[in-house]
């Protein structure tokens, strides 16, 4: 291969092919249409690419061929690749056709794809406009794909995550371009970078995600584990995102990732007999304060999951955080992003924080900078619960001021990430009781609360009451500052005397 090939290059390629369906079709729409065939495109080409191997293998004997393609992560039926839809572009049907092939892929992997393409349908007059403006935007997009440098066979681009990358790197930006409801499904990768270093997981463990959305936390989690021997669970509730994330699993070679489409707080899935099943590792980024998240219906929880008491009706936060808890197992650690009323509000919200406080469950509170997350301003914190704690003492960690400033949307910076992980290292490796002269880990960052503390607070979790990072304002010299206003108002007085001098000549005043 002459010329590597850029990720930064087929990324934008990939998002150009958007053009077909922007001003036309809403993005929380359309990216399921460009992510499908950016899926379609990349079973295409593994396939091809295997087949071409296998070809030069066995001297083009197509029975053995076949076989040896039946062994194969997944079969693609014959009529269904992106190369027979690319020749039938122009057909006037081409909308049916490409749900047939869709359908044909679905039938053929029914254990890693059945129902992917449920929710999606390339023959929608109320999407993609009636036939003849249809058919142009199906070809369009179909020929969009064809660049060369969206090729992605595997002896093209070797062993790196190139599909991969550019699948996140679209979720991201449909994220970006939805506002809050893309928001909705994506989490920041630099914060899923944060929360999975923190949760750190080993080998041989279950991880799991109650609130999934489009995988990608779930991956980045997964990422962490050096021999990559893992378990992947999550269960999501809009069946779009649910269908993005199976899509993503696959492509991250994670197909065999149980994920379940289903509401988590008031249907959970993922069960072994007629008890939850339990996980190593939790993950969640749940929807901030989710109003009628299901209270009715939580006294009677089947795996009473509520028994601390129950969440507010408007407000579905502690009801995420319940489940996670519930979800570990006796060793199991949770770590979930949430927003900062979590660590103050009252009424039945401070009873449920009291509770897990007293269980010794909690074991920091972090601080998020304002504006990270797409369609909202507002600041978020990571709360980390632990099963096996060795001290009854909580890290608070205030990043809030750690960040790089960006127009629409701020980022954290590896140096920032890196900070936090460290500090949260640091104190998990801490000896279990230490001095109150040593509870200052860092000055206007990182302090560590005693029991006592947070009960002389009354459980208020608010980050200030224990990181103290006010600065002292610099010195006023008033005399200086007396100084300078007398000399103003002398020059002011200068440019009225002149600006009437002025307006006399020119008569306006006498």
């Amino acid at each position: 291969m002459s010329n590597p090939i850029q990720q930064s290059e087929i990324n934008a390629l990939a998002w150009k092919a958007c053009d077909t369906f922007r001003g036309v079709v809403d993005p929380a729409e359309y990216k399921n249409y460009i992510l499908v065939f950016l899926f379609l495109k990349y079973l295409s080409d593994v396939v091809r690419d295997r087949r071409e191997e296998l070809h030069k293998k066995y001297g083009g004997d197509e029975e053995r061929i076949a076989r040896a393609m039946e062994r194969e992560r997944f079969v693609l039926p014959k009529g269904a690749s992106y190369y027979d839809l690319y020749e039938a572009r122009d057909a006037d049907d081409i909308g049916d056709r490409i749900g047939k092939a869709l359908d044909a892929i679905e039938e053929a992997n029914k254990g890693k794809l059945d129902g992917v393409f449920r929710n999606i349908n390339f023959n929608s007059e109320a999407n993609l406009g009636k036939t003849k403006d249809r058919n142009r935007r199906l070809k369009n997009l179909i020929e969009d794909f064809a660049n060369e440098k969206l090729d992605f066979r595997p002896s093209r681009i070797g062993s790196q995550d190139i599909i991969g990358n550019t699948y996140q790197y679209l979720i991201g930006q449909f994220a970006s371009d939805s506002g809050k409801r893309g928001g909705e499904f994506f989490t920041p990768s630099e914060v899923s970078e944060l929360l999975a270093r923190l949760m750190a997981p080993q080998s041989g463990m279950r991880i799991y995600d109650p609130t999934c959305g489009s995988g990608s936390l779930l991956i980045k989690v997964a990422e962490q584990v050096p021999d990559h021997n893992y378990s992947l669970y999550g269960q999501e509730s809009n069946g779009g995102n649910w269908a993005l994330c199976k899509m993503n699993m696959f492509i991250h070679a994670n197909d065999n990732a149980q994920i379940e489409w289903g509401d988590t707080l008031n249907n959970p899935l993922l069960v072994e007999g007629d008890k939850l099943m339990k996980f190593d590792v939790a993950v969640s980024n749940p929807p901030f304060s989710l109003d009628k998240w299901g209270k009715e219906a939580a006294d009677h929880d089947r795996f009473n999951r509520f028994w601390r008491g129950t969440p507010p009706k408007s407000k579905g936060d502690y009801a995420f955080i319940s489940h996670l808890i519930e979800s570990l197992n006796e060793h199991g650690r949770a770590g979930v992003i949430v927003p900062h009323g979590v660590l103050f509000r009252g009424s039945s919200e401070r009873l449920l924080r009291k509770a897990f406080i007293d269980e010794n469950l909690l074991e920091a509170v972090i601080g998020l900078p304002a504006q990270l997350f797409f369609g909202t301003g507002i600041p978020a914190a990571i709360l980390v619960f632990n099963k096996q704690r060795t001290t009854t003492d909580i890290l608070f960690i205030d990043a809030s001021s750690h960040y790089q400033d960006g127009k629409k949307q701020n980022r954290l910076r590896e140096e920032d990430l890196q900070r936090v992980v460290d500090t949260y290292t640091a104190f998990r490796k801490a000896p279990a009781i230490i001095a109150d002269d040593q509870r200052v880990l860092a000055e206007k960052y990182a302090y560590r609360a005693s029991l006592a503390e947070i009960q002389e607070n009354d459980y208020n979790l608010n980050i200030p009451r224990y990181v103290d990072t006010f600065e002292e304002p610099e010195p006023v010299d008033i005399a200086a500052v007396q100084k300078k206003i007398t000399t103003l108002e002398g020059k002011l007085a200068e440019v009225r005397t002149e600006m009437d001098g002025y307006l006399k000549e020119l008569g306006f005043i006498k």
